[in-house]
């Protein structure tokens, strides 16, 4: 696993007390999480993103926040946001319009799950595609909707980053990472609970996507980053 070097020049966005789990997209908790590590995954964006002129797709795009955040960083990238919840779509939209932003595209309806919802994505290619904090409170078979898209859609030296918090080898990396995993299972919900990298290259792999690098990041969450 590699350790970037992170700069702390990024303006941070300001957070609030930690507020009660609750995985809606829209919800004050996702809000509080989708702030905690923004700024780290953008310093890994700006080392590994095209530096030129791309196309750039997020699934589970959820409120937006940070497709929003990180499109001003890349003026010459194009952003896709994409998700299964019409409700969001119209956030999306929103926030697109109040920021301004030129280069983030009109959300699609992409239901992981679901490839009858996939034709939305016909005839376009991306450069890098990305997904964050999805895999904790959503099935580990969602990793095939997402490697099958990525392997149809990614161009020719395109790749995938996955970002969260995670098992390796089922084994949890830190005591909070196994607290947090427990959190999430007292709630009762099958497919709530950290996931294991290995589960998620398995399903890579059958589409010929190879784990290329693990990028470790703040509060012992990763950045997995796929490619052929």
């Amino acid at each position: 696993m590699s350790q970037l070097e992170l700069s702390n020049t990024e303006e941070i966005p300001s957070l609030d007390e930690k507020p009660t789990l609750d995985p809606h997209p829209l919800s004050p908790y996702v809000a509080w999480a989708g702030k905690r590590n923004c700024n780290p995954i953008l310093n890994v964006f700006k080392d590994k993103f095209p530096q030129g002129k791309g196309q750039v797709l997020e699934f589970a795009s959820g409120s937006g926040f940070h497709i929003h955040y990180f499109a001003p960083h890349f003026p010459n990238l194009n952003f896709q946001p994409s998700d299964l919840n019409e409700e969001v779509l119209e956030t999306i939209r929103q926030s697109t319009q109040q920021t301004g932003a030129k280069n983030v595209q009109s959300p699609i309806k992409l239901d992981l799950t679901a490839p009858e919802t996939w034709s939305a994505l016909e005839g376009k290619k991306f450069d890098a595609a990305f997904v964050i904090n999805i895999f904790q409170v959503a099935p580990v078979a969602i990793a095939d909707g997402i490697a099958n898209i990525a392997a149809s859609h990614l161009s020719e030296g395109g790749s995938l980053y996955i970002y969260g918090p995670f098992k390796v080898n089922g084994t949890f990396t830190t005591p909070s990472n196994e607290e947090f995993d427990r959190t999430l299972r007292s709630y009762g919900v099958p497919e709530w609970g950290l996931k294991d990298i290995a589960d998620i290259s398995k399903a890579a792999n059958n589409y010929g996507l190879a784990l290329k690098e693990t990028v470790d990041l703040p509060a012992n969450n990763f950045i997995l980053i796929y490619g052929t």
